[in-house]
């Protein structure tokens, strides 16, 4: 099994002064990277702003024989994605890896959720990704290699009570990358989805003691070290990590039932139980193929 050798390559990761960010951070250097450490300091919320904590994550690269950058830039404009794109170009020369883990949470019910709450976390999480990613899959598309991985949540995917800011801008992620994996695949541009859980200041007070204890940043890292190698050749996975458990998830679609004339509701009622069946579902790359196949059974059906 070869190593996975990040010599050569220079790295940004948002949000890199603690939590999951910093790990990252740490083992892109560990491994020979050349790391931009992008975090503005702010609080769980988003609020405030504090330099030293890029500083120190920085400095702790340093003194490990490492080469790193601050950017101390919000990943929520076009302006401060482009600085943090350009950091890394002025510091280093390139861009290969690009790590979009910057986030905030603001929970409430939907029933208590204002618009302040619903429009800041979009705009880092959502907006946040868009404006480091296009600067960044600019340059990688123009030098034929790159590696991205965005940053979801099971929040979106499967949903979480009192998430729905987050879970909305998680799946809008996701929905970002399933686009993108396509428009980066002529110019080997990689582009996964991770799904994380791990004992963070974002998630302290979501977990209990002991299970916050277990689900250490560690254990998310690898699969992030992988995602951002050369050796992973896969693009637009979901990827779940979390306490050494790693699995991916996908959207499937089931066989469904199809109708040689327009059907009623009371046609689409009777034939529910197969419209909702899973069993022989299938995945599929990108809505072309969907389409492709959901009409060559339509087709094949309405032939019998």
């Amino acid at each position: 099994m070869s190593k996975i050798d990040f010599t050569g390559r220079v790295a940004i990761v948002t949000g890199a002064g603690a939590g999951l960010g910093k790990d990252y951070a740490l083992e892109l250097a560990r491994r020979g990277a050349k790391v931009v450490v992008n975090d503005l300091g702010s609080a769980r919320d988003g609020g405030g702003a504090d330099a030293a904590v890029a500083d120190l994550v920085v400095e702790e690269i340093r003194s490990a024989g490492g080469e790193a950058v601050a950017n101390y830039d919000s990943v929520s404009t076009p302006t401060g994605g482009t600085n943090i794109v350009n950091t890394a170009l002025e510091a280093f020369g390139k861009l290969d890896i690009l790590v979009n883990n910057a986030g905030i949470l603001r929970d409430k019910s939907l029933s208590k959720m204002d618009e302040d709450s619903w429009d800041a976390v979009l705009e880092v999480h959502l907006k946040g990704t868009y404006c480091v990613t296009r600067p960044a899959f600019l340059h990688m598309r123009e030098n034929g290699y790159g590696r991205i991985v965005m940053t979801s949540s099971v929040s979106g995917l499967l949903g979480n009570f009192g998430q729905s800011n987050y879970g909305a801008a998680k799946m809008g992620i996701a929905g970002l990358a399933n686009v993108l994996k396509l428009e980066g695949a002529k110019y080997n541009v990689k582009v996964n989805v991770l799904l994380p859980s791990a004992g963070t200041r974002m998630t302290q007070d979501l977990m209990a003691p002991e299970m916050f204890e277990k689900f250490g940043v560690e254990w998310v890292t690898p699969a992030v070290m992988y995602l951002c190698s050369e050796e992973c050749q896969d693009t637009g996975a979901y990827i779940n990590a979390f306490a050494g458990y790693y699995s991916r998830s996908a959207v499937i679609t089931g066989q469904g039932a199809a109708f040689a004339e327009l059907p009623s509701a009371e046609d689409i009622m009777g034939s529910w139980d197969r419209i909702m069946n899973l069993e022989g579902g299938a995945y599929h790359e990108d809505l072309t193929k969907m389409v492709t196949e959901a009409v060559t059974f339509l087709m094949t059906a309405a032939q019998k």
